[in-house]
């Protein structure tokens, strides 16, 4: 058995407001996501970020997701934010996101777009070796950093020890079985809980996490 095959964590993306923050912490939300990436829909500004993490209680981690930014961008936002993990959502190579991390002082974990013929498991253990904490495993899009809407070959997730992390096109209809089928370490939804990008609705927030608590369960 491996040492995370215990409940599946959950984390919702791309919150912009704190009422959703507190609809997902009341939910059960293990992880809070804010977007910080301009041509989001989701994004926040390093203020709206403060005012969200003002409302964050304690044991919720606070996640931070950038595409192809700088480590001095980074910084900046981690002087205002307090950021407990850094999600790189973008073409980070191995050594990219291993010098990000050396020099803003988190942990991190590499998102992966499951793109036709990529070797989904060598690709994760690259980010492995360059001391990624998980790996987020998401939808391929030509012109999208996540927020798809779309899913993958759930049955091609692959069973390693490193924890991983599913997203693309979740939602409170088939998480239960996107649970079963992959066993991730943890599920990740942002418009799947959505009455509009980037505004969450709290009946569909309370609904997808009833479905990863039944999930968890089997």
């Amino acid at each position: 058995m491996s040492l995370y095959s215990m409940r599946t964590r959950a984390k919702i993306c791309g919150i912009t407001r704190p009422q959703d923050i507190q609809s997902a912490v009341a939910a059960g939300a293990d992880a809070i996501g804010l977007v910080f990436f301009l041509p989001s829909p989701r994004n926040v500004s390093i203020e709206q970020a403060q005012q969200l993490a003002d409302v964050l209680p304690p044991y919720v981690q606070l996640v931070g997701l950038f595409v192809n930014a700088s480590a001095a961008e980074i910084q900046q936002i981690l002087q205002k934010v307090p950021l407990d993990v850094l999600q790189l959502h973008g073409d980070e190579t191995p050594e990219q996101c291993q010098a990000i991390a050396a020099q803003c002082q988190r942990r991190w974990y590499k998102a992966i777009q499951v793109k036709p013929d990529l070797d989904v498991v060598a690709e994760i253990q690259r980010y492995q070796t360059a001391g990624a904490s998980a790996v987020l495993l998401d939808a391929w899009h030509p012109e999208l950093k996540g927020g798809t809407g779309h899913s993958f070959d759930w049955s091609a997730f692959p069973k390693l020890e490193i924890p991983l992390i599913l997203a693309g096109g979740l939602k409170p209809e088939n998480i239960e079985e996107a649970i079963h089928t992959t066993q991730a370490f943890a599920v990740d939804v942002s418009g799947g809980v959505e009455s509009a990008k980037g505004i969450k609705d709290q009946q569909l927030i309370e609904r997808f996490m009833q479905g990863v608590q039944r999930g968890s369960a089997k």
